[in-house]
């Protein structure tokens, strides 16, 4: 998808009908083609051959040409709207200050000090560090004009800005670099110890996190927190901080202004609680999501839609309402997105709850369309998802009885994943594909109670509260073999055991 396309699926619906207005006022010709181009890539049903073929008779130049002109207007539009969207707290407070420089250049220095009182106020309140360092700034430079200023206060207050304007900066800086690390696990499938480094980078830029902070640097020290947990799949030693932390930020002053990030902290959190199988009070969190998603016209409703209907699918799915979570993700299937990650989870997720149901066929056409390479969806969904998709395909042709493609299918996965999975300490996933080997060359083995004795001495457990319920769902379908059950039954009887201990 190419920037202009991606641009486009941004806007709203109601940005859209404004943006045509904007091309209307903007055109000062009545034969220029950047409503017809922008309308044409709305719809996001020609290629960018074909709409050249329409607008242009395949004269690339122009067609070219022409794209440029919409994408420079686009970006102008969107400048725009959120300029006039901008917070009005942060807009007054400049006002203030460029107003009190005025009156400090003519020599009204009480007039221009109260101004600045004003500029304070709302500043701290808002917890606008960088903006308060021009406030401090500004007073202590004219600090001489008024005997009754007490300067030693005022550069205490600078000095004691600086230090959690200092704090906002490092902070940003470990985020990065913890998120950059996080980018290398999941898509190149670096080896690293993400909790020690955590710990590490947090004390080599003097970070605490009992510190107060703002709305931002709240929402990056969530994500800082919730990452070793991404990693390593224990989500329970992060609950307690990341809800503790929410309800500090949803109180924010800035919460309003900062609508993409509360957005994100609240998936972060239904996420968080599914995972640790608290189902009910992660579709709580979601519809918080989506209320906040509709806000503002909604303005990020699209950004997050495909995330949010996967983790809704997720928790309804485990909750014993499969029919409706296929329903959910049915509806998106064939959908065009930016968001390739998400659409791919959308596609895995669909399959695996159709083989959980016996639809093995529906399943099939699922993965008819997955006809990339593993790097090509390493490089998009990351390493983790490629290692379940391959493992999924597996059990789908043991399940079609497609027996010489299980094992091209079980050589290639041995020879791409065998050596990555142990330098993680995923020896587990390689045990349990030792066991589905077993099976598909003799089933009628995974009945007796020598196979099971073996399988459940084969296993390092966890625990049924911290055990990932990825990793239960892929035990469950081994466990339905042994017991002869239906495989949806099972896994959700394994979660429910999980969930009362």
């Amino acid at each position: 998808m190419t920037d202009l396309n991606v641009i486009v699926t941004t806007l709203t619906v109601e940005e859209q009908q404004q943006f045509v207005l904007f091309l209307k006022k903007k055109n000062k010709r009545n034969d220029t083609k950047n409503i017809q181009l922008f309308k044409l890539l709305q719809q996001n049903k020609l290629s960018s051959a074909e709409i050249c073929k329409q607008l242009y008779s395949n004269k690339k130049n122009a067609y070219h040409a022409l794209r440029k002109r919409l994408y420079n207007s686009l970006i102008d539009f969107i400048a725009n709207i959120n300029l006039e969207e901008e917070n009005s707290v942060d807009m007054q407070i400049i006002k203030y200050i460029l107003a009190s420089r005025s009156f400090l250049h003519n020599k009204h220095y009480k007039v221009a000090y109260k101004i600045l009182d004003k500029a304070e106020v709302l500043a701290e309140a808002h917890y606008l560090f960088a903006i308060l360092n021009e406030i401090y700034h500004t007073k202590i430079q004219y600090a001489y004009a008024i005997p009754e200023i007490n300067i030693s206060n005022l550069i205490t207050q600078f000095k004691s800005n600086q230090k959690n304007l200092l704090l906002e900066d490092q902070l940003n800086i470990v985020y990065a670099k913890m998120r950059q690390t996080l980018n290398n696990i999941t898509y190149k499938g670096d080896v690293i110890d993400i909790e020690t480094l955590l710990k590490n980078t947090l004390q080599d830029h003097k970070i605490t996190i009992t510190e107060s902070l703002s709305f931002k640097s709240l929402y990056q020290l969530i994500t800082l927190v919730s990452i070793p947990a991404f990693v390593t799949n224990d989500y329970l030693k992060t609950e307690p901080f990341i809800i503790k932390t929410y309800a500090i930020l949803k109180t924010h002053k800035s919460a309003t202004k900062q609508l993409f990030y509360h957005i994100e902290v609240l998936f972060l959190i239904a996420n968080t609680l599914f995972r640790n199988k608290k189902f009910n009070d992660s579709l709580h969190y979601l519809k918080l999501m989506e209320t906040q998603m509709l806000a503002n016209n909604k303005k990020y409703y699209n950004t997050f839609k495909l995330k949010h209907q996967f983790l809704l699918a997720l928790n309804t799915n485990y909750s014993n309402q499969q029919d409706k979570a296929i329903g959910i993700l049915e509806q998106h299937i064939n959908s065009k997105h930016s968001d390739i990650d998400s659409l791919l989870k959308i596609h895995l997720g669909l399959s695996t709850f159709y083989i959980q149901g016996g639809r093995f066929k529906d399943a099939q056409q699922i993965f008819s369309k997955f006809y990339h390479t593993d790097k090509y969806y390493e490089s998009k969904a990351g390493k983790d998802w490629v290692i379940k998709k391959n493992l999924i395909e597996i059990i789908l042709h043991i399940e079609l009885n497609n027996i010489n493609l299980v094992e091209s299918r079980l050589l290639s996965f041995k020879r791409n994943y065998f050596k990555y999975l142990k330098q993680i300490n995923q020896h587990r996933a390689i045990t349990y594909l030792s066991f589905i080997e077993l099976y598909y060359k003799n089933p009628s083995q995974l009945v007796t109670d020598k196979f099971k004795a073996k399988v459940e001495n084969s296993f390092e457990w966890v625990g049924k509260e911290k055990e990932d319920i990825f990793v239960m769902s892929f035990y469950a379908w081994l466990k339905s073999k042994m017991e002869n059950k239906p495989l949806y039954k099972t896994t959700l009887e394994m979660v429910q055991l999980a969930k009362e201990d």
